[in-house]
């Protein structure tokens, strides 16, 4: 039986779609049988019952948590946080009915999700994945988010908050980073933000709101954590005074 090798609901870590990359296929590893690749890549590997299922077609594709980890198993930090972090938010929303925000930094939530994924690796020759799905997080909201986040760690930088609740006069805001010792606030902002006009307001208004409190901000573009992370970095390291 062949298992399709399935990324639908994964961010790629990259500028290229999935759809762009050569569909993946799953063999289960006998005597005699190869890897090979073409239009069609096959692999050989364990796949038991338990990280199989179907798609709306019925055809048998690898869970989520397979998935993300076949996909990750290649990947350096951060690349494979795009994975393991999505697959972290995949995985707590099959647990439950309607995940909320405050599902996704549940402890007992954001364990099972590892747990899921580290079940799944045990069966992929790998030492870096144990250690990258540690520092998966299922409240990071977007690939540019795990992207700057794996860039920070791998640079060093103090590890912040992610999406930690911030009380304002004007409301409760989830920054994308927040360094409290710093006071500094990092967001990770996507085109829409320039483009839509009451986005941009509501934006405004959530920026002065967090200032008042003494907070700073530094700002950087998913298209720039992505192309020219350095840049990146170096900036966040100037606003946390390194």
């Amino acid at each position: 039986m062949r298992q399709l090798l399935w990324s639908g609901h994964f961010p790629h870590p990259g500028f290229s779609p999935w759809e762009e990359s050569a569909p993946a296929v799953t063999l289960p590893a006998v005597a005699g049988a190869k890897s090979r690749r073409g239009p069609v890549v096959h692999h050989l590997g364990v796949l038991p019952p338990s990280q199989v299922t179907r798609d709306d077609g019925g055809y048998a594709v690898t869970t989520v948590a397979r998935t993300a980890i076949d996909l990750a198993a290649a990947l350096p930090l951060p690349s494979s946080l795009v994975l393991l972090d999505a697959a972290g938010r995949l995985l707590i929303e099959q647990m439950l009915a309607k995940a909320r925000r405050q599902d996704y930094v549940t402890p007992r939530l954001v364990q099972a999700a590892r747990a899921l994924l580290s079940d799944a690796a045990r069966f992929r020759r790998s030492a870096t994945l144990e250690p990258h799905i540690a520092l998966s997080d299922p409240c990071r909201e977007s690939a540019a988010e795990s992207l700057s986040a794996g860039h920070f760690y791998v640079a060093g930088l103090p590890t912040p908050e992610f999406q930690y609740p911030i009380r304002t006069s004007t409301g409760t805001y989830y920054p994308d980073f927040y360094w409290p010792d710093h006071r500094l606030i990092g967001e990770c902002d996507g085109a829409v933000k320039y483009t839509d006009h009451a986005a941009l307001v509501a934006e405004k208004v959530r920026e002065d709101s967090l200032r008042e409190l003494g907070n700073r901000f530094v700002r950087w573009l998913g298209r720039e954590v992505m192309a020219t992370p350095a840049v990146v970095v170096g900036r966040v390291s100037r606003g946390l005074g390194l």
